[in-house]
């Protein structure tokens, strides 16, 4: 495939300094000259999720997200854990797209990064269902716990740990060799 590759980056934290953030920032600094990669920024300016609202004419802020969602060739996800699951959120913006399908047959990597050495695993089961409720494509292989996260990745989203740098280049890789 000649052709770029678009991978819509998508952070389940708005803390501007997010450990999850530097993960996704990390990543993209592993990736070829084929790929790349947006930030979603809008998390944070996504309604509540209102099915009232989610009509052929949604608000200004869910049309832009699931036009960027529209417009990428795969997703990849990083959340922290809160109170034993998905930040309220990254479930609201998943929420926003239930119903219009931009993630049916997407292919998409999901990673949770938490301070704790759990890895976040009640967050990822958590967001792992949902996504495939809504059909994205996740294969084994673009999934990845990332426990004690700041002893691997730095505040300026350098990875600091081998073992880490190589099981984001390999979930990287497995995300693009299912986007092609």
């Amino acid at each position: 495939m000649n052709e770029r590759i678009k991978i819509l980056a998508i952070s389940g934290s708005l803390r501007k300094t997010s450990s999850n953030t530097n993960v996704l920032y990390a990543v993209s600094s592993l990736k070829s000259e084929i790929i790349d990669f947006t930030f979603y920024e809008g998390l944070e300016h996504l309604p509540h999720f209102n099915p009232e609202l989610d009509t052929d004419d949604p608000p200004s802020s869910v049309k832009d997200y699931r036009d960027q969602l529209k417009e990428s060739d795969g997703v990849i996800i990083c959340t922290p854990e809160y109170a034993r699951g998905v930040p309220g959120v990254l479930k609201n913006a998943l929420d926003w797209v239930v119903s219009s399908g931009e993630f049916m047959g997407k292919p998409v990597a999901v990673i949770s990064a938490s301070s704790r050495i759990t890895g976040g695993d009640k967050a990822h089961e958590s967001i792992m269902l949902t996504l495939e409720m809504i059909e994205a494509n996740i294969p084994k292989a673009c999934t990845l716990q990332i426990p004690v996260v700041g002893t691997k990745i730095n505040n300026k989203a350098e990875i600091i740990d081998s073992t880490t740098e190589a099981q984001l280049k390999s979930v990287l890789e497995s995300l693009v060799s299912t986007i092609n």
